[in-house]
This record gives structure tokens, sequence and C-alpha cells, in this order.
């Protein structure tokens, strides 16, 4: 315990760093392997201490002792009991329940606690997954794996799953050591070790999880890298046509794989192949609610060894409710964050696994993996009719308002103004906005209804920068790759999304020689400058620093 600690350590798991203390950016990285931020006013952050974060940290093999040795170094004041205690009991949950194969069709639960085992014999919400007891297990369905993990860990039991995989379709996947155009290509050492975090040598201890890396430095080519260890034939999930045709690229540029190895499952084209991409939207596209999902079949009914979850924070209800059936294939998880707004953060524990893999976005812009950006908020007042219209505006209608605050264009021309030689997206939430702005400034405009090939067009034009400015919906938050974007507008989000804030950070974080930009024009005193605050939690936690200005005519 330090006198001059920068952390205050709180009996309800909450943790207050100091952030003018000398100390603060070494706790912060401290804490960000454990602990979730929830606040970040301007001179103390707060974070939070709850059993998944812990489970995550066990998964990595974070010492129960480091952490508390870091605590009790950087407290203030002395470190309450009932932490240590609660991190002990919460940290030492994982690997106490342990899945393993049993007889053909079932799967022994391994409890080595005989008083957590009657507790789960017991539990109402178990009790249907049971078929016998035995010694020191529980015997279970094995179609019922993904089920069984995804209920105990919501009543506060991970499971550690070493049933092993089926191993899939055999496929010959090599990594090139030159790309198509003759560039050396081979993984970085960060990327190297998050294939070998996920596949842990073929063993049951590996095959499942999440890695955790910033927008920019390559998940992609992790993704490339974990096929290649597997060996098989792989369906990928991605977010959207684009990035579908992304991965196809990649695969052909930097993989042995040739274009008949290659099918797109999407609105464009059905083609089923050794390698086989589709979108979220496709898996859970249906005419009429009362329709079955007919395309989760691609998930059973192709004898795949590896499931690849791009942006898996997005992973919709439906395909959750998919993946708990599958859990005899391999499931790799990519994402910028694992945060997700509608807190089901535990079913990707559940049905993906655990985090394997993560590195601050600061140590590898420190590293030159990424670029440096410089993140700044504007707040701007609203013209007073519009602040006359916010002030009798109905609580669900204000955000909007606040939003589409008209001055924004304004500010945006004079940001435009000041970056001349540079790449700039424009992006926002609402369609209305997005299209006003992209006719007052200029510049061509992609939303939800631009058609598949105008929206290829206009960012290959963009990127031998034929448009220095481009005016994008949301529809760009994910999976676009424009590496030379160095300055990012953003006029409107959806509402305090954490998430959607690391993304659109990340469409100006491909390495250059120069600084990004990340602007945000906020309206000052309303509902948005709140929920810009909340979004701005997550890139806080990673180390950046938001610069507040203020935009007056």
């Amino acid at each position: 315990m330090s006198a001059r600690g920068p952390l205050i350590v709180q009996s309800d798991h909450s943790l207050m760093l100091e952030v003018d203390h000398p100390d603060y950016a070494e706790c912060r990285d401290f804490l960000v392997a454990f602990a979730e931020l929830v606040k970040s006013p301007e001179f103390i952050h707060t974070y939070k201490i709850s059993p998944l974060t812990l489970w995550n940290a066990a998964a990595l093999n974070i010492s129960l002792e480091s952490i508390a040795d870091g605590l009790r170094r950087f407290a203030r004041y002395e470190v309450p009991t009932n932490v240590l205690f609660d991190l002990r009991e919460w940290y030492s949950a994982y690997g106490k329940l342990i899945l393993l194969q049993d007889a053909p069709g079932t799967l022994r639960l391994e409890v080595n606690d005989e008083t957590i085992l009657e507790r789960l014999r017991h539990a109402p919400e178990l009790q249907p997954f049971w078929l016998e007891r035995r010694d020191h297990s529980l015997i279970v369905s094995a179609d019922e794996r993904g089920n069984v993990k995804q209920a105990l860990v919501q009543i506060g039991y991970p499971v550690k799953d070493l049933c092993g995989y089926v191993q899939g379709a055999p496929l010959s996947i090599a990594l090139r050591e030159r790309t198509v155009e003759g560039r050396a290509f081979c993984l970085r050492d960060y990327q190297t070790d998050a294939v070998e975090a996920f596949y842990h040598s073929g063993r049951e201890t590996g095959g499942n999880g999440v890695i955790v890396l910033p927008c920019g430095s390559g998940k992609t080519i992790i993704g490339l890298g974990a096929m290649a260890q597997v060996s098989s034939q792989t369906l990928i999930i991605t977010t959207n046509n684009v990035s579908a045709h992304q991965w196809r690229d990649e695969l052909l540029d930097k993989t042995s794989m040739s274009p008949d190895d290659i099918g797109e499952y999407t609105g464009l084209e059905k083609n089923i192949k050794p390698i086989t991409i589709t979108t979220y939207q496709m898996l859970t596209h249906r005419t009429s609610k009362t329709e079955p999902l007919a395309n989760l079949r691609l998930f059973t009914q192709y004898n795949w060894g590896l499931i690849v979850y791009d942006e898996v924070h997005l992973l919709p209800a439906p395909v959750f409710r998919a993946t708990s059936a599958i859990q005899a294939r391999r499931r790799l998880g990519l994402t910028a964050t694992l945060v997700r707004e509608d807190g089901r953060q535990d079913d990707v524990f559940a049905l993906i696994g655990p985090k394997r893999y993560d590195v601050p976005w600061k140590t590898l812009e420190n590293r030159g993996y990424i670029a440096e950006a410089i993140c700044t908020e504007y707040r701007l007042k609203l013209p007073p009719e519009e602040e006359l219209l916010y002030a009798h505006a109905e609580k669900k209608d204000r955000f909007r308002i606040a939003a589409e605050n008209s001055r924004k264009l304004a500010l945006a021309e004079e940001l435009i103004s000041n970056h001349e030689d540079d790449h700039i997206l424009v992006i926002g939430l609402f369609l209305t906005q997005v299209e006003h702005l992209a006719e007052g400034l200029g510049a061509p405009l992609i939303t939800g209804k631009t058609r598949q090939s105008e929206r290829e067009k206009l960012y290959d034009e963009f990127r031998k920068g034929q448009h220095p400015v481009l005016v994008v919906s949301k529809v760009a938050n994910f999976a676009v790759d424009l590496p030379d974007a160095n300055v990012l507008i953003q006029v409107s989000g959806t509402f305090g999304s954490r998430q959607e804030e690391a993304q659109r950070l990340g469409r100006i974080l491909r390495p250059k020689r120069r600084p990004s930009f990340f602007y945000t024009l906020v309206s000052k005193g309303t509902d948005e400058q709140v929920f810009s605050t909340k979004r701005q939690l997550f890139l806080v936690e990673q180390g950046y620093q938001y610069h507040i200005r203020y935009y007056e005519d």
C-alpha cells in the first residue's frame, strides 16, 4: 500500500483512479486486464470488477496473485478484505467445472467441489440437463454442450470445455511468403502469438475463444493464420458484403487458396465451397417473422472444422442460439472490443469462448502497428430556433434534435478546410442528416440504400484520392478497408455505444507516417453530450484522451 497511490479500491468492487497522478498510465494498463471502465469524468475514472472480467483474466493466465499484489501496490488506502475475498472466489470459479468427453453421445461435467456439485444438481434451471450423477460428475447429453455452458455461466459458474472438436473436412491451407503482387508477407509477432493463444497446438485447451485487437492491426490476418493451423473447411461470418469481398481478396492474396476454393453465401450469390463467407444478416434473413431461419442450416449441414466470427461483439440472438448447437466445431471470434450494449458478453464467453488474446491499443500505436490518433470533441450550441424545439420536445425526440444540429455543417466545412491534403470521412447516424451534409459539402454519399456496386466504386475512388471527402452512414462502421483515411468527422452516433465509437476510430488507424484526427461534433448541454461521454469510455480505457473544444459563431 502506498499513501500516494492513484487508486481507491471500494468495498462494492469499484475502483477510482486519479487521472492526474504520475502513476495513472501504469495503473490504467494494469486495470484493463481484469476490470471494466464505467465512468471517465475529467479527474477520476471509475472501474468495476465483475466475475466475467476475472474469468477472462484467468483464461489469459493472469494470476490472481499478480492482480491482488497490483491492487495493493497502487492502492492509496488498504484494500477492503471483502474485495480480496470475492476476487479469490470469482477467480477460482474458472476451472472448477470441467467438461469432458464421456461415452459416445454424452459428456461429463467434473466438479471438484462437493458443495457446488450439489448446488448444480438441484438448481431448477439446470435439472433438465442432467442425465445422471456419477462420483464427482454430472452426465449431460452431447447435444446440450452449448446450452449447459450458457446456463452455467448465467448463474455464475464458468465451464472449462476440454471435450475437443471434430476435425471437419480437411483442407490444406498455407500462408504465402509473398503476396500475389510479390510483396513479402509474414505474420507480425503479436499476430503469431494470437494464433497460438487460440489454437494451443491443436490441444483441447484451445480451439475456441476471442481475439481482441484494435481496428487496423490485422485481425483478418490472424483469421488466416488460424485457418492455416486448423487446415479444415471453414465458415466465415462477417458484417456485410463489402467485408465478405475483403475476406475473399485477402484469402486469394495471402494464402494458397484459389477462387474455386472460396464461395460467398450472400444476397448477391449463394455458393457453398470449402471456404464459405457469409454475413450475419444473411444467416438471420427471413421474409416473415413466422418463417424459420432457414439459412442457419449453414452451421450444421456442412462439415466445418472452423467457424470464424468477424466483429463477434455484433452476434445477433439467433446466431447465439445456433452457435449453442455447434460446440464441437472450433470457433474463433475477432473484435476490437468485447463491449456489448445489451450486456450479453456472458453469452460470447460461454458459446464462442473466453478472451484468448488482447493487446492495449496504445501498445500497438507505440510500436507503429497502428496510427497515432488525436481525438477532439467539439461542443457547439444549438441555433435559437432549434434550442426552442429541443426544450419543448418529448424526451425520446431530444437526442435526434441535438444530433442534427444544423451548425454542424459549418463546423465540418471548417475542419475539412484545415485538412486539404487528407482523406476525410464524415460519418453520421441519421439518413436525412448525412444527405444534407453530402449536399452541403459537395461530397459523394454512401448509405444503406447505395447499391453494392456503387459502394465499392466510391470506396475505390476514395482510396485513389479522386474524392478527398466521403460522407457515409453507419454502414461504414465496420470492416471497410480504407487504408489512407486519416481524418474522421463524426456528426452523430448511436446513443452511448462504446463499441461504435471504437469501430469508427478504427476506420483511420491504419499505420501512417503522420497522426490521424478523430473529431466528434456534439450539441452543448444536451442529451447528446451525455451520450458522447459514455461512448468514449472504452477508448479512454485504452489510453486515448479527448481534447474538448468549444465552437462559437
